[in-house]
C-alpha cells in the first residue's frame, strides 16, 4: 500500500527473518489472513473448479493430461503454506520470496520449475494505490499463484478459462501463466489513466490556486509514483527475460505472446518516469505561482506606500503648528491642498499604469497561437 514519508512512515517495508537465520524462514504477520485455495482443473474439453481446504485434494495437479491452476490467496497459515511447498516440491528459497514480500520483481528458474514474481497495482480512491506482490509458479502441468491478501485483477483470466473460448484451455500451463502476467501487466493502464487525470487537476489548481496544502498533495503524488516505478521498472527484465531466453518450460510461441507484456511493461514504465516529471514541473510551477504571488502584493503595497509618500509630506508641512506660515490665513488653502493631493495621487497612478506596474491586462493577441502573433 501507498505509504507517506509526509506521515513519517518508510517508503519501502519488508517482512524478513532475523539476522542470521537459516535459509527459508518465513515471517508471516500476525494480521495475515488465512488461505483460501482455489483450484482449477481443465482439459481443452472439461472443466473443474472447486475450493479446496485439504492439501492432499491437490493430488489432481499431477495429472499429466490436464492443466491445473492452483490459486492461494492468505498466508496466514504456515503449515498450510509448507505443505503446499511440500506437495508441489517448491524450493526453500523460493518459498521464502514468496511469503517474504515484497520482493523485487524476478524470474528464477528451480530445477524443473520458474517462479515469477510479480507486483499487483489496484486504485483503492482518488489517486490511491495498493501495491501487492503475485507469486507464479510455473510446472510441467500446473500453474501456482500465490497472493497475500484476498482479491486480485485476474478475474479476467478466470472467466476466459470458464468460457472455453481462444487459446488459454488448449496451450498449456505456460500460456496460462503468460495470461496471469499479461493481465496484471494491463492491468496498470486504467491506475496510471486515473493517475493522470489527477495530475490533470492538480494542474489546474496549482495556476489558480497553489495553497501549502497542494504543495502537500504533490509532495504525497510523487512518492507514491516513486513507489510505483520501484514495482513496475525491474518487470521489463522479468519479461524480457522469459521472452528471450529458452526456458524448457515455455514453448516458443509462448514467448512470442510474452514479448508483447514486455512491450506493455516499457510502456507503463515510461509513462510512471513522465508523471514524475509532471509533477516535478508542477512543483516548480506552485513555486513560481507563489513566488509570482508575492510579487504581486508586495508590488500592490509599494505602489500605495509610494503614492502616500507625497501626500504624507504635505500633510505633514500643513500639520505643523508654526503661528506665521502663509497658507494658514488663506480661505481657499484648504480646498486647495485637498485638490493637490487629489492631482498627485492621480499622476502617480496615471504613471503606474502607463509604466505597465498597475492594472495590467492580459493581451491575447501578443501569446503565440493567436492572430498576429508569432
Amino acid at each position: 500500500m501507498w505509504l507517506n514519508a509526509l506521515g513519517g512512515k518508510s517508503l519501502f517495508k519488508k517482512r524478513h527473518p532475523d539476522v542470521g537465520a537459516r535459509p527459508g524462514t518465513l515471517v508471516i504477520s500476525e494480521d495475515a489472513s488465512q488461505p483460501k485455495i482455489h483450484v482449477m482443473h481443465f482439459t481443452p474439453d472439461e472443466l473443474k473448479e472447486e475450493d479446496v481446504t485439504d492439501t492432499e485434494q491437490l493430488r489432481a495437479a499431477y495429472d499429466p493430461n490436464t492443466t491445473t491452476w492452483v490459486d492461494v490467496q492468505g498466508f496466514g497459515d504456515e503449515k498450510m503454506i509448507r505443505r503446499i511447498a511440500e506437495k508441489f516440491a517448491i524450493h526453500p528459497l523460493a518459498i521464502e520470496d514468496i511469503i517474504n514480500v515484497p520482493q523485487r520483481p524476478k524470474a528464477e528458474t528451480y530445477d524443473d520449475q520458474i517462479l515469477i514474481i510479480v507486483r499487483m497495482v489496484n486504485s483503492i480512491g482518488q489517486a490511491e494505490i495498493d501495491i501487492e506482490q503475485v507469486s507464479i509458479v510455473l510446472g510441467k502441468n500446473y500453474v501456482l499463484t500465490f497472493q497475500e491478501r484476498y482479491g486480485d485483477v485476474l478475474d479476467p483470466v478466470r472467466r476466459r478459462i470458464r468460457s472455453g473460448k481462444g487459446r488459454i484451455r488448449t496451450e498449456g500451463p505456460d500460456y496460462v501463466a503468460y495470461a496471469i502476467f499479461d493481465t496484471i501487466v494491463d492491468a496498470y493502464y486504467p491506475v496510471l489513466e486515473e493517475i493522470g487525470n489527477y495530475l490533470e487537476d492538480l494542474e489546474i489548481t496549482v495556476v489558480e490556486n497553489p495553497t501549502p496544502r497542494l504543495l502537500k498533495y504533490l509532495n504525497q503524488v510523487k512518492n507514491r509514483l516513486i513507489n510505483l516505478r520501484r514495482a513496475i521498472w525491474p518487470q521489463r527484465q522479468v519479461a524480457n527475460s522469459l521472452a528471450r531466453d529458452e526456458h524448457p518450460l515455455i514453448d516458443p510461441n509462448v514467448r512470442i505472446y510474452l514479448r508483447d507484456t514486455y512491450d506493455h511493461c516499457v510502456q507503463s514504465a515510461e509513462v510512471v518516469e513522465m508523471y514524475r516529471e509532471m509533477v516535478t514541473g508542477l512543483m516548480n510551477m506552485y513555486l513560481a505561482s507563489v513566488a509570482n504571488r508575492q510579487n504581486e502584493i508586495m508590488k500592490v503595497l509599494t505602489i500605495t506606500a509610494a503614492i502616500f509618500i507625497p501626500l504624507t509630506f504635505m500633510a505633514g508641512i500643513y500639520g505643523m503648528n508654526f503661528e506665521y506660515m502663509p497658507e494658514l490665513h488663506v480661505p481657499w488653502a484648504y480646498p486647495v491642498i485637498w485638490t493637490t493631493m487629489f492631482f498627485v495621487a492621480g499622476g502617480m497612478l496615471f504613471y503606474f499604469y502607463r509604466k505597465g506596474w498597475i492594472w495590467n491586462r492580459d493581451d491575447d493577441e501578443d501569446l503565440p497561437g493567436k492572430d498576429g502573433g508569432p
